[in-house]
């Protein structure tokens, strides 16, 4: 007998024939295909590490599985990426967890052509320039773009809430994966963050720009992670302006100082706020981000549920400022909730600075590899309309090189990237002397309190070799969260002070937050988190155990941790 072992899936493509199929990669299903001879039929079973997988992930397409001798002939190497939707299938639909039906309507106008957008030649860079430090001629002109797109027709796919909608669908889970009509496409919380948001600020950067006449607008970003440009833009605050949203946290007007740790209530130590910022930027795009899917999130195609894992920089700065601006209610509208953030304009200045940090953190790495060569990503296409109202279907291959479509940022100083934190203890004895108990005998967890627990390290005294070789990861698995609340917890390994709001310390190792959601379910998501440097920091590399605490912030009833484990990377 002999056998093969494939990992796969399988989905029809959007354009596949009846008995078309592909197979692509997905982790942790196992085909094995075993062939006896003295058997009439071949013999195929099909597992998965968490699960079995279910039928429908078999018979994804009108031809489903035709036999095992045509799921032999074909290689396991095709892809499903997340296909652009179907416009025409878009759905208010109902809450997942109440099934009542949701009282927003984010679905787009519908259009009977799209075209396949390519990036035009560039002639002339949009200049995006930093909000603190923007010019009373750019402001008056980004004011009256923001006016005159108020102004289209309520139908026109370019008007200011069809364009705040676009938002709302690609995360409100009103869009049904083609392939798989029992999933929804999730923008967030996944490898296609990064990519999608870009293209999102790029059509609307055009449709401004176009407006008003002048093709070398830019955005503006909102330069939080810098200590100058830490406060909401005054351009964002005048109540008389069409950038003004009176749907924020009047606490946190001007002058008050973004929290980038913001965990729903306000900081038990202000005089800290600007510290902690730093070291958090410092974690979140250097200590955590040196492999691809920790920086950019997990992957997701078609197949995939949502939520698979979100990245360095979304579930942390990103989530922080989006909660902190938002209404200080348990839904935060505007900008504190997903289907409703596009309605700040604030949201694209935000935006825009996720984008720049997604330009900085390719700069950071030199020569490495800065993007996926997974076809799961790269072939990833969805729909936008551009600033003729034209229906295009983009992909994320072409959001790689922020110059390549056009547009640049003002330069900056950046100050977090020398802002490493230290270490309170070193060599601390605490995982030995604690006494809490092992990680296996505790989990799953509900958080709704404070969990101490050990965790061993397979590896330890590490040479050089073997760190540059391979990234030690704390490993959070089977977070289960319910979207419909904003949750938050945070991460200390090894820490002696036990002050849970001091966060601007080694012993800090990082946090998972989620914003709510209108159409709100429980999700299945995991993060991981970097040790080598941090164990480095704290000089415990030779300790066979470390001493983890995770601290609930926001929503910690609604939070179940699965496990937490220690791996290792290449």
């Amino acid at each position: 007998m002999a056998a093969f072992l494939f990992s796969w899936s399988i989905a029809t493509t959007p354009l596949a024939k009846q008995s078309q199929f592909v197979l692509h990669e997905k982790r942790n299903n196992r085909l094995l295909v075993s062939c006896d001879q003295n058997q009439t039929d071949s013999k195929i079973s099909i597992e998965n590490s968490d699960e079995k997988i279910e039928r429908r992930n078999l018979l994804l397409g009108m031809g489903g599985l035709y036999g095992a001798s045509n799921l032999l002939s074909v290689s396991p190497a095709f892809a499903t990426p997340i296909a652009a939707p179907d416009f025409a299938k878009c759905s208010r639909g109902t809450n997942l967890n109440t099934g009542q039906p949701l009282d927003v309507n984010c679905c787009p106008p519908l259009s009977t052509e799209i075209i396949d957008y390519k990036l035009p030649p560039v002639t002339k860079m949009r200049f995006r320039p930093a909000a603190h430090l923007a010019t009373e001629e750019y402001i008056a002109k980004f004011e009256k773009a923001v006016e005159l797109m108020k102004s289209l027709p309520a139908d026109d796919p370019r008007n200011f809430m069809q364009q705040a909608n676009v938002h709302c669908a690609y995360c409100n889970l009103t869009y049904e994966q083609v392939g798989d009509s029992d999933l929804r496409i999730q923008i967030h919380n996944c490898w296609h963050f990064f990519p999608w948001h870009r293209w999102y600020l790029y059509f609307y950067e055009r449709i401004l720009g176009k407006l008003i006449g002048d093709h070398t607008f830019g955005l503006p970003f909102w330069n939080w992670d810098n200590p100058e440009g830490m406060v909401i833009p005054a351009m964002f605050s005048n109540s008389s302006s069409p950038l003004y949203n009176s749907r924020r946290n009047v606490n946190h007007l001007p002058p008050a100082t973004a929290d980038l740790a913001y965990s729903g209530k306000d900081a038990k130590h202000p005089s800290k706020i600007i510290p902690h910022n730093l070291t958090l930027m410092y974690r979140e795009m250097i200590r955590h981000a040196r492999h691809l899917e920790d920086f950019y999130g997990a992957k997701y195609s078609t197949g995939s549920k949502p939520n698979p894992g979100p990245g360095t920089v979304e579930r942390g700065s990103h989530t922080a400022m989006h909660s902190w601006v938002g209404e200080a209610t348990r839904t935060g509208e505007d900008m504190g909730n997903f289907y409703s953030s596009g309605r700040d304009t604030l949201f694209f200045g935000h935006h825009a600075n996720v984008d720049r940090l997604w330009t900085v953190w390719q700069d950071l790495r030199g020569s490495k590899s800065k993007h996926f060569t997974d076809t799961d990503w790269l072939n990833t296409n969805f729909l936008f309309y551009d600033e003729n109202a034209q229906l295009v279907r983009v992909k994320v291959a072409d959001t790689l090189d922020n110059i390549k479509m056009g547009y640049d940022f003002q330069k900056v100083d950046i100050p977090w990237q020398k802002n490493k934190p230290k270490a309170r203890v070193k060599k601390s004895k605490v995982a030995s002397t604690s006494g809490a108990p092992s990680a296996d005998s505790v989990f799953p967890v509900k958080l709704d309190k404070v969990v101490k627990v050990l965790v061993p390290r397979p590896k330890k005294s590490r040479s050089k070799k073997d760190k540059e070789n391979e990234e030690e990861l704390l490993t959070i698995e089977g977070i289960e969260v319910d979207t419909a609340e904003f949750v938050k917890f945070d991460v200390f390994v090894n820490d002696e002070d036990d002050d849970p709001y001091v966060l601007d310390k080694a012993e800090y190792a990082g946090c998972f937050s989620q914003l709510p959601h209108k159409n709100s379910s429980r999700v299945n998501t995991k993060i991981r988190l970097g040790l080598t440097e941090l164990l480095e920091d704290l000089d415990c590399e030779d300790d066979e155990y470390i001493l983890v605490t995770l601290v609930p912030k926001a929503g910690g009833e609604e939070i179940t941790i699965g496990g937490i484990k220690i791996i290792y990377v290449s």
